[in-house]
């Protein structure tokens, strides 16, 4: 299913990054704070991304995410947008969740049950 497949690791933060039909994947597992989220921007696209940047980020291993963690999503959110693609959420829950909705981050980005779900939409 995957074409390639890269991962990296930064404190208590790991990230996969799979290609699945043209659509980036990121696989995060652990907490997303000051310290770890060099681990997540290093696969946010740039500005000045690749027209159509589509980005897939599963959340539902991670178990903590601080402004950090929002901030790297926003970023990808722009970059994205940007591009004329588009950025997806997948199994945001418990504190996780609390964080996206008081920002108001889940009234910009589709969030999904699944990555299966995200990629089908």
């Amino acid at each position: 299913m995957a074409d390639n497949q890269e991962a990296v690791g930064q404190g208590r933060l790991s990230v996969v990054r799979s290609d699945v039909e043209g659509v980036t994947v990121l696989s995060l597992h652990g907490e997303v704070d000051y310290q770890s989220v060099t681990a997540l921007t290093r696969f946010v696209p740039p500005e000045g991304a690749a027209a159509g940047q589509r980005v897939v980020v599963d959340l539902s291993r991670v178990t903590f995410m601080d402004s950090s963690g929002v901030n790297a999503l926003v970023a990808t959110y722009q970059a994205t947008q940007a591009a004329r693609g588009w950025l997806r959420l997948v199994g945001v829950r418990g504190a996780v969740l609390r964080t996206v909705q008081l920002v108001g981050l889940d009234t910009l980005v589709a969030c999904y049950p699944t990555v299966r779900d995200a990629l089908a939409q």
